[in-house]
């Protein structure tokens, strides 16, 4: 299937490593020019290196922490000086701690906003304007399947990425009539370092294979494929939803 994103600039935020950076790869396979981001910049320089050798592709590497205004707006602004659009916005973050309420302490939450919230509000702020100017746009947040069905223990990561899907509902309706779709996509359990580290810090998550209806855990290429699609012309007619990537494992019929 033609997705129609050769060429189409694609920024893929926290994409060092994870399924950021399976995003990053996939879209980068499709002909898009793709940005990506991350904090460690030898991560990020050995999955720019790793992307261009896989896809042929030029692939832009910028550093910074987008929890951090500044950092996250030289970002945007280094991404604006090469390209002068962006046509494609992903938007990522790493998992927050786990943890119950009363583990967690005020600086926990601080965190969280600024991490799974604020992040996703700068950079659509940033990258908003060129879309608009175009009359055409994707803007797609990774969130989890915890905004459909909370996980235990997963205090933080419950409650405030589900103020991410509340926003980007809100965006959809707004942005409609430029032609800019805005979804999000939920991650179940999917084999990356973070799954592996839930499951080391609660060995109960060790057995929650059983509850995937598909009996396994996805891949990261799986759930990038779904990203890419609503990313392209051919999902031109999809917007505002929350599509779970996860096997089964939401019992909800919604």
């Amino acid at each position: 299937m033609e997705l129609g994103l050769k060429n189409k600039v694609a920024f893929v935020a926290a994409s060092s490593k994870g399924l950021g950076k399976s995003v990053a790869l996939e879209l980068a396979q499709e002909g898009a020019k793709t940005i990506i981001c991350g904090r460690n910049k030898e991560d990020l320089e050995r999955t720019k290196e790793e992307i261009e050798k896989q896809t042929n592709t030029r692939v832009l590497a910028l550093t910074g922490d987008l929890s951090i205004a500044a950092e996250r707006d030289s970002v945007i602004k280094s991404a604006l000086q090469v390209y002068s659009k962006v046509d494609i916005l992903v938007t990522n973050t790493g998992g927050p701690p786990t943890g119950k309420i009363e583990e967690l302490k005020q600086q926990d939450w601080d965190h969280a906003y600024n991490n799974l919230l604020a992040s996703v509000v700068g950079l659509v702020n940033g990258f908003l304007p060129g879309m608009k100017e175009q009359r055409w746009g994707r803007i797609i947040s990774i969130t989890s399947i915890t905004v459909k069905q909370p996980i235990n223990n997963l205090m933080l990561s419950n409650s405030v990425r589900a103020s991410v899907v509340g926003l980007m509902k809100t965006l959809a309706n707004e942005l409609a009539s430029y032609t800019i779709t805005v979804n999000n996509v939920m991650p179940g359990y999917t084999e990356t370092e973070r799954l592996k580290e839930l499951i080391d810090n609660n060995p109960s998550f060790a057995s929650v294979k059983s509850e995937i209806p598909l009996g396994r855990f996805g891949k990261p290429e799986e759930f990038a494929a779904a990203v890419a699609f609503l990313a392209s012309e051919r999902a031109g007619y999809i917007t505002g939803v929350s599509l779970p990537v996860d096997g089964g494992w939401i019992k909800g019929m919604l």
